[in-house]
């Protein structure tokens, strides 16, 4: 009889974990209250990059939080009512920051993003969506022509990794990307990766993969878990209760919420990040963009022109601000003179992050069986595909190949 594992969350980081486990012979049961990929990564901007390295908190940092959070179009945005919660992450996520620190931190964001591009391309074959991950570059722009220093903390980091940089000026930013606005007057192509023209699609392939190898899944809320006398760990859902011998939290920002009446008060934050497709663009973007100024992506989709990007601090419970989404429109028309912002959808999703942007993974200290896969940040998806990879073998208690220590839930 095959060994059974339960994984809570159907999102990318939870997919992928399924298949990994369905291809060592476990039966697998998803349980997710949304559909399968219907999560934060569902409306990400796309990036399937095997540089990701750099973590969000950097030194210095600080010093711009005060200027964006009082910029109506800033990168960062905090319901003030939550400040005395966000507070301690805050100072946590200042802490990380920390210049001695970085190295490694950068060394285990690159160890589960460096082969997310093959994996990817192994995990679609054969599903007939294989088109839907594409060859890029990442390039980064700004319109000021001193903005690139590649003797910066953030560009020293990325080039000890050996990530391929070319530093642009006008003219080779305008080769690459005709519609870009002439106001940009410096860039760094980032090489060798790739992007998702449908990152939810990606996961709904990958989902119904999982169902046609034998997955089951459950739609249904989890309120909590607990561990029977037995060792078995009882799952209390809206469907009823289930157990499990092999239980995995791949819940995203709401995994933490499972975990804190086991004991563990983690520094997981629920970062709202916010996205606005133009579905008719009148344009073409051949590349993910970031733009360095405004710090957000843009990347054409198989809906139409996607930007994302925002970080806004409001808790798991608040209602979205959908004014969030329509800064876009100027930020949009900044980059792309000529883009149509007529015709748009807006989305809002909650990113699982931890204060130094890596996630936790592996078997809970005394909880036997019990295991996590959350914590993703902005890297969930691009992250996944090794994730799964990784947290099936620790299930299965065989070797992984990279070194587990930066991502153990003592950390905290």
């Amino acid at each position: 009889m095959a060994e059974r594992a339960t994984i809570i969350g159907s999102g990318i980081v939870g997919i992928c974990t399924a298949i990994s486990l369905l291809e060592k012979g476990f039966d697998v049961l998803l349980i997710d209250r949304n559909e399968p990929a219907e999560g934060a990564s569902h409306g990400n901007a796309g990036v399937v990059s095997p540089w990701t390295c750099v973590p969000q908190s950097m030194p210095g940092v600080w010093r711009s939080i005060p200027k964006w959070l009082f910029d109506p179009e800033g990168p960062i945005a905090l319901k003030w009512s939550y400040l005395p919660k966000f507070i301690p992450w805050a100072i946590k996520f200042l802490e990380a920051g920390k210049e001695e620190g970085l190295p490694a931190i950068a060394d285990a964001m690159q160890a589960l993003n460096r082969p997310n591009v093959d994996l990817y391309r192994q995990l679609l074959e054969g599903t007939g969506s294989e088109h839907l991950i594409v060859e890029s570059m990442y390039v980064h722009v700004s319109r000021n022509e001193d903005a690139v220093d590649l003797n910066s903390l953030a560009w020293k980091l990325r080039e000890e990794r050996g990530v391929p940089i070319e530093v642009v000026g006008p003219e080779r930013l305008r080769e690459v990307e005709p519609d870009l606005s002439p106001a940009y007057k410096t860039g760094v192509l980032m090489k060798g990766q790739a992007r998702a023209i449908d990152p939810g699609g990606v996961g709904k392939a990958l989902a119904e993969k999982a169902k046609r190898m034998g997955a089951d899944f459950l739609k249904a809320g989890v309120h909590r878990i607990e561990q029977s006398p037995t060792g078995e760990w009882n799952i209390h859902t809206d469907a009823g209760e289930r157990k499990a011998i092999n239980l995995i939290i791949a819940a995203g920002a709401w995994s933490a919420r499972l975990l804190e009446p086991l004991g563990y008060d983690l520094p997981l934050e629920a970062e709202r990040g916010y996205h606005l497709i133009f579905q008719n663009p009148g344009i073409t973007v051949n590349n993910s963009i970031m733009d360095a100024d405004a710090k957000f992506v843009a990347s054409s989709m198989a809906a139409g022109v996607r930007c994302a990007g925002t970080a806004e601090f409001a808790g798991l419970d608040a209602l979205p601000d959908y004014r969030r989404a329509q800064v876009f429109v100027h930020l949009a028309k900044h980059l792309f003179p000529d883009i149509n912002t007529k015709d748009t959808i807006e989305w809002m999703g909650s990113r699982p992050s931890f204060p130094d942007s890596l996630p936790c993974l592996g078997e809970i200290p005394s909880k036997k069986g019990l295991f996590c896969a959350f914590g993703h940040s902005h890297y969930g998806f691009g992250m996944a595909p090794n994730t799964g990879r990784v947290v099936a073998s620790i299930v299965t208690g065989e070797p992984v190949n990279i070194d587990l220590t930066p991502y153990q839930i003592s950390r905290f």
